[in-house]
């Protein structure tokens, strides 16, 4: 008979009853070790658990992915390269947050679709983190329309995106304690590496400082005040076709501002953008706003390293 690791002989003449409650008592023993086993291991994994997340779309991913390094997985709601501003939620998007823990959000009015989708997901235990809460922001006002909006493309600015990523760490913190620790670190490391890029924007774009630059998306007038640059859109919404308004528009401004650049977005191909770089000799160079690409934390330092360089042209 083993109990443990050590092997027990039972004598052959010792009675039947003392013989069974032998066996009675080893086996309680042998279950309650198991037991004993069992609970640990339940409490183990528990203890490793971590939510279940959900990032709206590129920009917030790749900021909540540095924040939880490891410690668990990221999904992101709006497949990089969709058109968020206009974003129309599916019944797969609500399945999705049905069964999720936390879900990050940019906020100022991009994600428009969220308030109905998260009704219709039907999850009350669902934590929402809005990652640009109390930061200070641009209103403009939209042509022909008195009212001001707010513009929501706070992560472009590597200094308000320090706050965001800030803003996400703290809130997992509340939600996960058992993981404050990884998400501490893991946001420092982050933020460090954002400081580092604020550092070279600084450097590189104080010789041109007052620089007017025209994009086809209004996305950059926070990175314009960080940097003392001004920001002239040519359209206020990325999906409308340029109108002939437009383009005296962005002449008048180039004329006006002595712009030295047209800045134009990947994969847009306007033959009336490449038409106005010709007619007033201006190059035309191409400026991220970071809402499609790879879902790699680092892409973003990539990116914007990458616009860093079209700045410097279009100002030099």
């Amino acid at each position: 008979m083993l109990i443990g690791s050590h092997k027990i002989k039972i004598p052959f003449n010792v009675s039947s009853a003392f013989r069974i409650k032998f066996f009675k008592y080893s086996l309680i023993t042998g279950l309650t070790c198991l037991s004993s086993i069992l609970v640990n291991t339940v409490a183990t994994a528990q203890s490793n658990s971590s939510p279940k997340i959900v990032a709206t779309f590129l920009p917030i991913d790749l900021f909540t992915q540095a924040v939880v390094g490891d410690t668990g997985q990221v999904d992101i709601l709006i497949a990089p390269g969709t058109e968020v501003h206009e974003y129309q939620a599916t019944p797969d998007d609500a399945k999705t947050l049905a069964s999720a823990d936390v879900l990050v959000e940019n906020g100022l009015g991009i994600e428009e679709f969220l308030a109905g989708l998260v009704t219709n997901a039907g999850n009350s235990q669902l934590q929402q983190i809005d990652s640009s809460k109390g930061i200070t922001v641009i209103k403009e006002e939209e042509p022909g329309d008195d009212r001001e909006e707010v513009n929501p493309h706070v992560w472009l600015d590597p200094v308000l995106a320090q706050q965001q990523v800030a803003t996400i760490r703290d809130r997992l913190i509340a939600i996960d304690p058992t993981n404050a620790d990884s998400y501490r670190t893991n946001a420092e490391a982050y933020i460090q590496q954002l400081k580092q890029l604020d550092g070279e924007f600084k450097q590189k774009l104080a010789p041109v400082k007052g620089c007017n630059f025209i994009t086809f998306h209004d996305a950059f007038p926070y990175l314009a005040r960080r940097y003392g640059l001004k920001q002239e859109a040519i359209v206020e919404i990325p999906e409308d076709s340029i109108t002939p308004k437009d383009i005296q528009r962005v002449q008048q401004a180039a004329n006006q501002y002595k712009v030295k650049a047209l800045l134009t977005e990947p994969g847009i191909e306007d033959k009336r953008i490449q038409q106005i770089s010709s007619d007033l000799n201006l190059p035309l160079e191409v400026i991220d706003p970071l809402e499609s690409g790879e879902t790699n934390p680092q892409y973003y330092f990539q990116v914007m390293r990458s616009n860093l360089a079209a700045l410097e042209r279009a100002c030099k």
